[in-house]
């Protein structure tokens, strides 16, 4: 059974070119966690390749993988989209986001022919980057005084938190992401400390 405190994603972006009849496809994997870097992405890609003749995609965000959509962009239903996403969810992967460009070549390729392409291109993208494991977090506010920051700093750093955003005056005030395998004991120990306040986050608030 696969480990619940983890998820799998792309280290870094990738490239890869496919070509079949005339038409060539390039294939963009991102890894990508919300909407706003997406569609940074796709205005990139289209800023990159302006004469391309489609821009399909597919993306799955969220450490459960919840949040998906794909776009045929032109190209027969279901001839892009889910084929993209196929080789993503193929792999286990969220966080990412796979983009292929078209350039058409002159020669239809028929429905088979543009899954294969589609298909095709998003697994080489993805194959061309390396695929890492990383702990699912739980999003968490802190406030205390600035005279135990030393002993709060010292707690955060023993379990490996993921420092979102910090704040730091007499009153401090940081948002921490605590992997789920550490929780309960990290949360112990740094309500050890006097006068910290821990509240977690909503997901609406993240």
């Amino acid at each position: 059974m696969e480990d619940q405190n983890f998820y799998h994603t792309i280290e870094k972006p990738s490239v890869a070119e496919f070509s079949d009849r005339g038409s060539k496809f390039i294939g963009m994997a991102y890894p990508v966690n919300d909407f706003v870097t997406f569609k940074l992405a796709l205005a990139e890609v289209k800023r990159l390749h302006p004469k391309a003749s489609h821009y399909c995609f597919a993306y799955r965000f969220g450490t459960d993988g919840s949040i998906y959509r794909v776009a045929d962009a032109g190209e027969p239903s279901g001839t892009a989209g889910r084929p993209i996403l196929g080789q993503i969810d193929s792999k286990g992967l969220t966080n990412v986001l796979v983009i292929v460009v078209r350039y058409f070549g002159g020669t239809l390729l028929g429905v088979p022919g543009l899954i294969n392409a589609y298909k095709s291109t998003a697994s080489m993208s993805l194959q061309l980057t390396p695929i890492i494991r990383k702990p699912i977090e739980t999003i968490f506010e802190l406030q205390f005084d600035y005279t135990v920051s030393n002993d709060v700093i010292r707690v955060l750093k023993k379990f490996n938190c993921n420092m979102v955003k910090q704040d730091m005056q007499l009153f401090c005030d940081f948002t921490i992401g605590i992997a789920k395998q550490n929780e309960l004991l990290c949360i112990n120990e740094l309500e050890e400390i006097r006068g910290v306040v821990l509240k977690k986050k909503s997901d609406s608030e993240t």
